[in-house]
């Protein structure tokens, strides 16, 4: 995505209005204040996995069994990149399901946003963002690398291929998953930043859409009623978490008792969808 296209996704922060950016064929309304502004919290955890490259990566995060299996599911995660609370998250789920889960690293070529900028106050820093998206954090390149990533699982063997992600990773893998002959047998998206309606009309698979109250009900609301006129429409899923953006990632604070519940809450209804979806040992 060029920088242009993304230079409206802050737009608020300098002027506090409503705004859209154009995606490809979509138009994405721009109203979620909290994803440009809520900084990640510092978690101790230590997550279970190890590091691989993989699939044009050179870096993976991969839990759950050694051996990959037939079923793999793939975690893009948000804007902050590889975080504890994210790779607790796939921990869990690999655990439940018994099931490798691999989460690349989509900014090994530079840098997850720097922490000392965000959210961004200067003139300086606010372009520095619009660089980053428009560049590394490209939604649609990106889309074309978890593409090729789910490709590299099939052509090893895989059979059965899920694929789920948070806020910015939400946008990646509704690009991702509406592209012809998609990898993906099954996704979900969490808080999802960029939320668009455009998106699902090319999504041809079942979706779990998990939004928190901060992202746009309205664009919820279409996605869901968008996806239900599918065939496979009892194989979706759809929910919002009474909690804030970024409640299931980098954000979270699990220290916090309500925090803790929904983020738990998340977790146990992933594994019921990607059971319902076949996808686990």
């Amino acid at each position: 995505m060029a920088t242009t296209r993304l230079r409206a996704l802050f737009n608020h922060l300098n002027a506090g209005k409503t705004s859209t950016v154009s995606t490809m064929s979509t138009t994405v309304h721009n109203t979620n204040e909290a994803c440009c502004t809520r900084p990640p919290v510092v978690s101790n955890y230590t997550p279970k996995g190890t590091y691989t490259s993989y699939g044009g990566f050179k870096k993976v995060y991969v839990t759950g069994p050694a051996n990959r299996g037939d079923t793999v599911l793939v975690c893009v995660y948000d804007v902050f990149g590889f975080k504890p609370q994210t790779q607790q998250g796939a921990d869990i789920l690999a655990a439940q399901l018994n099931i490798q889960i691999l989460m690349p690293d989509f900014f090994e070529d530079g840098a997850a946003w720097l922490l000392s900028q965000y959210p961004p106050k200067t003139d300086e820093q606010k372009a520095n963002i619009q660089k980053f998206f428009g560049g590394i954090a490209s939604p649609p390149n990106n889309a074309a690398k978890l593409f090729a990533f789910g490709e590299a699982l099939r052509k090893d063997g895989a059979k059965k291929v899920g694929c789920y992600g948070f806020c910015w990773g939400g946008k990646v893998i509704m690009l991702a998953a509406g592209r012809p002959n998609t990898p993906f047998d099954v996704i979900s998206i969490v808080h999802p930043a960029m939320l668009s309606s455009g998106d699902a009309e090319n999504v041809n698979i079942p979706l779990g859409i998990f939004c928190s109250t901060e992202e746009s009900a309205d664009e919820f609301h279409k996605i869901v009623e968008i996806m239900s006129k599918k065939p496979f429409a009892s194989k979706n899923d759809s929910r919002i978490f009474q909690s804030f953006h970024g409640f299931a990632a980098a954000r979270s604070n699990l220290d916090d008792p309500d925090n803790k519940a929904k983020y738990e809450d998340l977790y146990q209804t992933l594994v019921k969808y990607f059971k319902n979806n076949g996808i686990s040992a």
